[in-house]
Order: structure tokens, then sequence, then C-alpha cells
């Protein structure tokens, strides 16, 4: 960030009216004035971004290459500074594009790709002069610049229930995914991530691994941000559910088939997975196309559980395929903005319209039940057109269900509420029950969509019950309240 430069002078040093005008001051070389790991620290996380602090904000140069070297001299990792995004594998699959190197204010990130670093081992960074430039196009550094830093000698045990993410270097990893990697393939050992305070800039891929817990230390101070979305990282082989792509592999994820890439945390083919108290940030900006926070590719017994967690980014900001339970979090967006095939139970949640389009599109096969939602609220922000809590395309998805349980709906919604885009409404469940404003006043339902239908006791009581039930909603006698994430 730049701020304009005030120049005091004593009282009665200014120059006379018929002086000449001052000459401007020289723009200050670039410096390093902090390195993240310190120069020569010891016990650095392998999977540690590294920082470099200048006095002044840096932006990246036209040519150079900054490079990690062990102790031999050897190239370990090479980031040109001049080079598009990098690829590389997160999670167990490849091709994804990712930044190698990130400026933010005075501070330039750089990300060295999963296992480039090992432990116990020694390694120094090369820096060329003139690599960088400020905003007005002075270079710097003005000299070569190089530190070193040392890694643990070894990771935590192996089998460890719990794992530290500290982005201070505090912990045991500096990175989220870095803690997920260690957890062994396969594994259905229950083991707690637990996430500190800080900004995890990453995109996250969980695959083949089960019975995980990833705790946030502060749900408005732990998070993870990242600017992922389709234009970045573009679907290979098509979109997983839209019937024509091929599917992938169970026993290995990385081989063939078509998996999302555009999300900022995608869970692949994993069961026992719980999420609390942290935030999720898509930081691509309004109109960036499709940029998720999450991405589920669960199973009808995947068994995940959202708790305590926002939600931040503009079109389909949750995506769930999969069984799912979302308590208390918050949800925000535009553009169809929570959406998948699900089954899918949200509890006392909120979601937050901030432009325009539906709150949902539901994507279930008819046999199966859809999104859900109890005592939780819908509401717009200001501006915008009027919001549908729901649109599909009955041609494509005539089983989709949304039902809302006692929920608060307010803000700039649609009277209809509810929209068919081509089909008929015949087998679509578009369901409310005792929707109410923020005063606890029922709101007008009377020109609702024809196509839907509204809930009312006694005549419907069997189903309220069912459907304010998670274990009938999600289906193979699962409860979600009786995780341990909700024990005392």
């Amino acid at each position: 960030m730049r701020f304009p430069v005030l120049i005091l002078l004593a009282a009665g040093s200014l120059p006379p009216a018929s002086a000449a005008p001052a000459t401007p001051a020289a723009t200050p070389t670039l410096t390093v004035t902090g390195f993240f790991p310190a120069a020569g620290a010891t016990e650095v996380c392998p999977d540690s971004p590294l920082r470099l602090t200048f006095n002044a904000a840096p932006l990246p140069g036209v040519i150079g290459k900054i490079q990690i070297l062990d102790a031999t001299d050897t190239v370990v990792e090479s980031i040109d500074v001049a080079a598009p995004p990098a690829t590389k594998s997160i999670g167990g699959l490849p091709g994804f594009n990712y930044y190698p190197l990130i400026a933010s204010d005075n501070t330039v990130a750089l990300f060295p790709r999963p296992g480039v670093l090992g432990y116990g081992k020694t390694y120094h960074v090369t820096l060329p002069a003139g690599v960088f430039r400020t905003a007005d196009g002075t270079a710097g550094p003005d000299q070569p610049i190089t530190w070193h830093f040392t890694t643990k000698s070894a990771p935590p045990p192996v089998g460890a229930a719990r794992l530290t993410v500290a982005a201070d270097g505090s912990g045991d990893f500096c990175t989220v995914q870095g803690a997920l990697d260690f957890i062994p393939d396969g594994n259905t050992k229950p083991v707690t991530v637990f996430v500190r305070k800080g900004t995890y800039p990453e995109i996250i891929v969980l695959t083949q691994r089960h019975a995980v817990t990833l705790l946030g230390e502060d749900r408005r101070q732990t998070v993870i941000a990242y600017a992922n979305n389709a234009a970045f990282n573009p679907d290979l082989n098509g979109n997983p559910f839209g019937g024509a792509a091929p599917v992938p592999s169970e026993a290995d994820p990385a081989q063939g088939g078509a998996v999302y890439r555009r999300g900022l945390f995608l869970a692949h083919r994993v069961n026992d997975l719980t999420v609390a108290n942290l935030t999720f940030r898509n930081t691509t900006r309004p109109g960036g196309t499709q940029a998720e926070c999450i991405i589920l590719n669960g199973t009808a017994t995947a068994h995940a559980i959202f708790k305590d967690v926002d939600f931040f980014s503009y079109q389909d900001t949750v995506q769930v395929n999969g069984q799912a339970f979302l308590t208390n979090c918050h949800i925000e967006g535009d553009v169809d903005f929570m959406w998948g095939t699900g089954p899918a139970f949200f509890d006392r949640c909120t979601a937050r319209s901030l432009r325009a389009g539906a709150f949902t599109q539901v994507r279930n096969p008819a046999a199966g039940h859809g999104f859900v939602y109890l005592h939780s609220t819908f509401e717009c922000t200001t501006g915008g057109d009027a919001r549908m809590l729901s649109r599909v395309p009955a041609n494509r998805f005539p089983g989709s269900e949304v039902v809302l349980l006692d929920c608060e709906v307010t803000g700039n919604i649609s009277p209809a509420a509810w929209q068919l885009q081509g089909g008929d409404a015949s087998a679509v469940h578009f369901w409310e029950f005792a929707s109410h404003d923020a005063a606890g006043q029922p709101v007008d339902v009377s020109r609702r969509f024809a196509g839907s239908r509204q809930l009312r006791q006694p005549d419907d009581a069997a189903i309220i019950a069912n459907y304010g039930n998670p274990v009938f909603v999600l289906g193979h006698d699962w409860n979600p309240r009786l995780a341990p994430i909700f024990t005392p």
C-alpha cells in the first residue's frame, strides 16, 4: 500500500518566492528489511512459505529467478518472477494452477511446491539484484541477497492424533495442506488438524483420507483465502456431475476422471470429515466466474459436518455433492451460491444474497433428498434484482428438492420466490413451512410460484416432522448431532 510523502520543513526554512523549485526527492532504493524464516533460523517447517519484507511495496520485475538451493548448491526450486502462474499437484490431484509468488503491501511471499523442502536440511535462497521494482519503476534490491535456514529435524510422530498448523512457524506445519498431506492415504483413525489464528493463502485438496477434523482456533481470525475460480483452474475433462464426464477412479482419484479444481477447498471421496470454527474466503472478484469456497464430492455415507464456519464468495459459494450437515454457518454469495446434488441439512444457518440470482440450485436425484433448511435465515443486501429462493431446470433435474422449515425470509426476495426454468414441477419439492420476517411475523406467500407448496399444521405434521429430522433427510441412519464435535 502506497501513501503520499509528507515533507515537513522547520519554521522559517521555506524558500523565498523567487527561489527555484526544489528538486523532487529521489525514490528510495528498494531494500529488504526482513525475512521469514529469519536468516539463520532453525526448526523451520518444510512446508513454510518464504516471505521477504521490503521498505516499499514491491512488484515483480520483468526478468530474474529466485532460487532455493540445498547444502550441495543444487537448485531444488526456481521461481521466475516474470512467468505466468505455475502448475502443481495438490493433495494428490494434478493440474492445479497456482501463484508461486504473491505480493501484498510491503511483503512478497514465495510458495515452493509441496515436497521440495525436506526435514533436517539447510537451504539458502538467492534473490538477484533488480528482480523487483516499485510502482514508479525503481528496481531493487540493488545487489544480490542470500539467506539461509534449516528445517526441522523430523516430522511429527506417525499416526499423531493432533497436528497443529501455525502461519508463524510455531506449529507442526505452516500450511493446512502440509498437515493434510502428512495424514496417510486411506486413513480412518480420527485425527484433528488444529489451525491457529492467521491467514492461509492456499488451495486445499483432501482426497482418500477419512476421519479428519479441521478445527480453527478462532472463527473470524483463522482464515483460508485464495482467488481460485473456473477461469484460473478450468475443469479438466468436463463437469464431474454433468453425466458425460469420465468417472474418477475410486482407488486413485488422481488417475483419469473429471474433478472440479476451481474451489478453495475440495474434499473428494472423503468420509467423516468435520470442519469447524474458521473462515473460507474465495477472493475472486464479483463477476469473476464460478468460484466456490468448498466443493464436497462425497458419497451417500460421507458424514460431512461443517459447524460454526463462515463462507464468503460470489458465484457458487458452497457446492455439496453427498451427505452433509451444516450448522450455525454463514454463507454469502450470489447466482445459485448453494448448489449440488446433496443431500444436505442446514441447521440455524444464515444465507446472504449479495447482488442477484437465486440462493440455491439443487440437483438431487429423484430418489434422494436435496437441501433442507431448519431455523435458518435467508437475507439480501440492498440493491440488485429480486432474488429467488431457488431456481432449477426441471427438465434436467425433475426431482429437485428445497425445503424451508421455520425460516426467516427477509429483504428483496421475489414474491414468487421459486423459479422453474423448463420442464414441469410435478416432482419438484419447493416447500415452505412457517416462513417469517425478522420480527417473527408470517411473510406474504399469496404470490408464491404455483408449483411450490406451503406446508401447514396439522395436515402436514408428518412431513414437517420428518424433514425437521436430519436422520430422515440425510439417510443411512446417520444422526450428525451425535458426532464427537457436539459432545461436551
